[in-house]
């Protein structure tokens, strides 16, 4: 017989109790925070500011693209699909024009070809400088939650704003 298996007990017997089998063994990981447990590592700055950086970083290398090949001339950028079938412009045509001049600094152009859309690139400013700091700060993520009614008034938003730049009176919101 094997010296390092443990002997069974005859059929019929109750095995011996834990306690005559040895010293216990200490558990091989101690829980967090018990006497023995390794101390909590906080994750580096550098590593919590990544997530946001890289993004901040790939938004501005997309505003820097816009800026530089302009949307203004033809064949560089697809055309909306839904204007080039039906004439009609949806909430986002007028978006890399707005982009583009919004990348040199006309507020004016860039409202004049999508006002949503500039709404939209300051609420990404504010919400990616949110991100950057609470990394910063090591404080959790901040969360883009918003309940339905919320989401539901954004999407209204969009179609009335559809279609008022589509009607004469709203020529003042087409690009």
């Amino acid at each position: 017989m094997d010296a390092s298996r443990t002997p069974r007990p005859p059929a019929g017997q109750a095995p011996p109790p834990a306690a005559a089998a040895g010293p216990a063994a200490p558990p091989a990981h101690p829980a967090p925070g018990a006497p023995g447990a390794p101390a909590a590592v906080p994750a580096s700055r550098v590593r919590r500011l990544a997530a946001p950086a890289l993004t901040v970083l790939a938004a501005a290398a997309a505003f820097a693209y816009v800026g530089a090949v302009d949307p203004n001339e033809p064949g560089h950028y697809p055309v909306c699909p839904l204007f080039r079938l039906s004439g009609i412009l949806c909430p986002g045509c007028g978006g890399l024009r707005s982009a583009h001049a919004f990348a040199h600094g006309d507020l004016a152009a860039a409202f004049g070809a999508n006002a949503m859309a500039v709404i939209g690139y300051f609420a990404f400013a504010g919400f990616a400088a949110l991100w950057l700091l609470r990394a910063w700060r090591g404080a959790p993520t901040p969360r883009f939650a918003l309940k339905g009614p919320y989401w539901w008034a954004l999407g209204g938003a969009a179609v009335v704003f559809s279609v008022v730049r589509n009607l004469p009176f709203g020529a003042a919101l087409a690009p």
